[in-house]
């Protein structure tokens, strides 16, 4: 009898080894390529491998990221840092633990037939807007060029965009919100030619902040089974990222695998993951301090108004990826 319990005492014992730890991610949208490396990492076993379960949570317009790993629903969240900072400010400690995209891919485009071929024409106009968080890189552009956005002469009136490109196509806008891996096309696809608009990049206009970071409560890193997590989470994230940007029409297809809503075409899935290739290109997943530093820049410089008042402290940390890509 005292053989037989032992036996399965053992038996019990191996089984809680071989338990995955459990892993929850918040997307910062829909499933759709922006996301590749994470559901390339679970398609490929690389989360396996690491004795992880990871669950993927899909984003949507009324989920904040910030939100629902405030009240518990996630483990880690994807966010732009420009959200995660504000969120910072107000009382939510969010850390920065790695940072896969290094370009960023956000646009404001605009029609020329709406007298837009400059920065300088924007006064007057009506520009389509992300909010949710999305609005920071914006406001901190037009405080940048001294044009006010509550709509009073000499400013612009800022149009509170869904998430769909319907205000240029209907002249409600002079110009929208795009990213390039995504709306843009939206555009191109609804029968507007590049040679009938004018692209503004964040990147070039010197205002670019960073997108699409993995954020984690400050206080779950002082627990290092949380951290240990956390390390193995990254490093196959990152493989899963790396294999995407190699190979991205697999990896177009195995988000199209995930996507649950059936929204996602083929040939919209392969076009995004190849521009999204371009913003995780040259990133091993730390992040870069430099970067970090113009995208706070970017944010206190807004005047009387600007999206963050002081330089955080302890917004992001090298403790995960320096564990996790050595």
């Amino acid at each position: 009898m005292m053989k037989a319990l032992t036996a399965a005492a053992l038996g019990v014992a191996a089984s809680v080894a071989q338990a995955a730890d459990d892993v929850t991610l918040q997307l910062k949208w829909v499933t759709q390529a922006q996301f590749a490396g994470y559901y390339v990492a679970q398609d490929k076993g690389f989360y396996g491998e690491e004795d992880l379960n990871v669950t993927i949570k899909p984003g949507g317009p009324d989920i904040a990221p910030a939100q629902v790993i405030a009240g518990g629903g996630a483990d880690v969240v994807l966010d732009w840092m420009p959200s995660a900072l504000a969120s910072r400010e107000k009382g939510l400690a969010l850390v920065n633990i790695a940072q896969p995209f290094k370009a960023s891919g956000m646009m404001l485009t605009c029609r020329k037939d709406a007298g837009v071929s400059s920065p300088e024409d924007f006064a007057g106009k009506t520009l389509g807007v992300w909010f949710f968080g999305n609005e920071y890189p914006f406001l901190s552009w037009m405080n940048k060029l001294g044009l006010a956005t509550d709509g009073s002469d000499g400013g612009v009136t800022v149009l509170k965009q869904g998430f769909n490109v319907d205000p240029i196509l209907q002249g409600q806008a002079a110009c929208v919100s795009t990213m390039t891996y995504n709306e843009y096309w939206q555009i191109i696809d609804a029968g507007l030619s590049p040679d009938d608009l004018v692209v503004f990049k964040y990147e070039d206009q010197g205002v670019a902040t960073l997108e699409d970071g993995m954020y984690v409560m400050e206080e779950k890193l002082a627990d290092p089974a949380f951290e240990d997590k956390m390390v193995r989470f990254v490093r196959a994230s990152m493989k899963g990222w790396k294999w995407a940007e190699e190979n991205p029409e697999e990896a177009a297809l195995i988000v199209l695998d995930n996507d649950a809503s059936g929204a996602q075409t083929e040939e919209h899935q392969v076009r995004m993951m190849s521009e999204i290739a371009k913003l995780t290109a040259g990133s091993n997943g730390a992040l870069d301090v430099a970067d970090f530093d113009r995208t706070v820049d970017s944010l206190m410089s807004g005047g009387s108004d600007p999206v963050i008042t002081k330089k955080p402290e302890g917004a992001w940390t090298h403790a995960i990826t320096d564990k996790a890509l050595n």
